[in-house]
Order: structure tokens, then sequence, then C-alpha cells
């Protein structure tokens, strides 16, 4: 569910810029006050892990469709709301500067729909109430699925929304509408299945992650999440550099959606103005666009064949692994700069 530029209008964008920019100052702030050392490392490897996960599409089967992993609901379990919203800022921005998934100007909406309703929302009010004290599998489970459910459709509305405040007329409101809730409905579905089993993992392992996801008292002395921590890294490094072979070739869920209404998976790209400029700056900070190599300019453009599958390509498994290790990077960056802010306003 990752916007392009071509369906925002430059207002729209800039407003969901800063909307987000204002929700990451505040997911901030409030981190200062009990951002404990044992989870930045746990932000990371978990942002590395959904990263390489957004990689892999399923197909839902009789539409001609796919979908992936959005990870809202998970970041928000295991790292609580405030934290997920940043490393889901954080993998959507890798996304997007490096690997142009995702437009510039549509980066603020990117990360408002998949960061917003799961973080805030879907968490808060859907997946505790549900979950409980969060130690019955089968009560994750079902919290699982109907927050997952909840913060897809909320975003799949935004989307439209979006359009609608942006003018597009190619994509009439009712009728983008109509399309794009029942093909997410069936990707929530997976999604919560998916949440599901990460979180009980991770619950066998080691319930104390949960139980402190957002709370301010650290675990008790002696505890250690290696084990979590290699299993992360582990499912990233194979999810990232040998499962995104598998991913479907079928158009995702927004893609699709837009072919059923347009007649094409993509609306024109604008190449001027505030969109032709962060076009541009795109085209040059994306070194792995697509998640593949470049092509060389010099040669001639090669005849396109049948898609095979599995897409076994080394510039797919680089895109994997690289992606996660900037993710990671860019969490500990966050964490070492929130810890910054706090030494200095205590010292």
């Amino acid at each position: 569910m990752h916007m392009a530029d071509a369906l925002l209008s430059p207002a729209v964008g800039a407003t969901f810029w800063a909307g987000t920019l204002g929700t990451i100052g505040y997911a901030s702030k409030k981190l200062k006050d009990h951002l404990d050392d044992w989870k930045i490392p746990l932000m990371g490897v978990v942002g590395a892990f959904i990263f390489a996960s957004q990689m892999v599409n399923f197909t839902i089967p009789g539409t001609g469709s796919s979908g992936h992993l959005g990870g809202g609901m998970i970041l928000a379990v295991l790292l609580g709301p405030h934290a997920a919203f940043l490393v889901m800022a954080s993998v959507l921005t890798v996304q997007s500067l490096f690997f142009a998934d995702g437009g510039l100007l549509a980066l603020g909406c990117n990360i408002w729909n998949l960061g917003i309703y799961p973080c805030f929302v879907a968490y808060p009010l859907v997946y505790k109430p549900l979950a409980g004290d969060g130690r019955s599998p089968q009560r994750i489970l079902l919290a699982s699925l109907a927050s997952g459910i909840v913060g897809l459709q909320m975003g799949a509305f935004s989307v439209v929304l979006q359009t609608l405040l942006s003018g597009k007329s190619a994509l009439p409101f009712t009728t983008f509408l109509l399309v794009m809730q029942p093909i997410h409905l069936a990707i929530g579905i997976v999604e919560g299945l998916i949440t599901a089993g990460v979180v009980n993992f991770v619950r066998a392992v080691r319930p104390e992650i949960l139980d402190n996801s957002a709370a301010s008292v650290p675990p008790a002395s002696g505890f250690s999440l290696r084990n979590v921590l290699i299993g992360f890294v582990a499912l990233a490094a194979v999810t990232g550099g040998a499962l995104s072979w598998f991913a479907s070739s079928h158009p995702d869920g927004l893609e699709w959606s837009i072919g059923k209404v347009t007649g094409k998976a993509e609306l024109p790209a604008q190449d001027h103005g505030l969109p032709g400029a962060l076009k541009s700056v795109q085209e040059k900070t994306a070194f792995l666009p697509g998640y593949g190599f470049k092509p060389p300019t010099n040669e001639p453009k090669a005849k396109e064949d049948a898609p095979s599958w599995p897409a076994v390509d080394a510039g797919t498994s680089v895109s994997g692994l690289i992606g996660g290790g900037l993710v990671l990077v860019a969490v500990f960056a966050i964490g070492w700069v929130i810890r910054a802010f706090r030494r200095n306003r205590s010292a």
C-alpha cells in the first residue's frame, strides 16, 4: 500500500508530511522519558525484519492481486506505539529514498497510513482489549486478526480519501472505495495471521517483552534478548535474501485497485513542479530501484520476458540484506539521538 507521487497533489502531500513530522516529534518526546537501552536493539532487528517482509508479496487467491505485510501491529505489540511508529517511519523512509518504493511526496502519507492507524488506533483500541494480558495464544490470534483488519481498512480508506482531496478524477471516490476495501480486508486477514505467529513466537521465547513493550519499568535483572535478537536477524536475512525470490508477481492491492478503476496499474507521473523535483531527487538517491541493480545506461533496452517464479535474482537478495542493514542503522541512530537529548536534559 505504498502510494506513488502521481496519486497526490502537492498540497495534500505536504499536509500529511507536516502531520507525520509532528507525530514523529511527539513519539520522540514520549520516548525520551522511557526508552530503555534493551529496547533499542529490539527496535532495530524487528525493523529490519519488517523491511524484508514487505518485499514478499503473497497472492490473494481468485483476484489476480497480491498483498504484503504492513507490520505496524507487530511493531506496536513488541515495542509499544511510540517506538513502533518511529521504526515504521524508518522502514518507509529507507524504502523510498534508496529503493524508490513509494514516492517522496507521498512518504508522509505512506507513514501516516501504515503507521498512525495500527500504532495509535488499532493497537490501543482493538488489540490490547482483546489480547488481555497477552499470555493466551487464542486471544493473541483473535486480537491480531481484528486489529490487523481494522488497521488496514483504515489505511486503505485513507488512501482513497487522500486521492479525493488531491482531486484525482480518474479515481472516483465511491468506485475506488468499493474496490480498495474488500481487497485490503483479505490482506488484513493474512496480516493478522502473520502478526499472531510472530507475537506467539516472542511470547514463547521471551514473554517479558510483551509485558514491558509499553512500560517504563525495565525487565528484571538477568533479562536477555539474545535469542530473540538472533531469531529476528535470521528471519530478516532469510526473508530479504531468499524468500523475496518467491514474491507474487501480481500487482499489490493498491495497484490492482487502480487498475480495476482506470485500466492501468498506475497514474501518469508528474514531471513538473514539486513532484518533478522530488522525483529527480529520488532518482539520484535510489541506488537499488525496485529492489534490484540499475541496468547499464549505455546498453539497449532488453526485451521483456514473462516473469519467472521463483524470481532468483542477486539484486533482490542484495536489496533485502542492505535494506535491512540500513533500517538497523537508522533505528540505532534514532535511539542514540533520543538518549543524547535525555542525557543533556538531566545534566
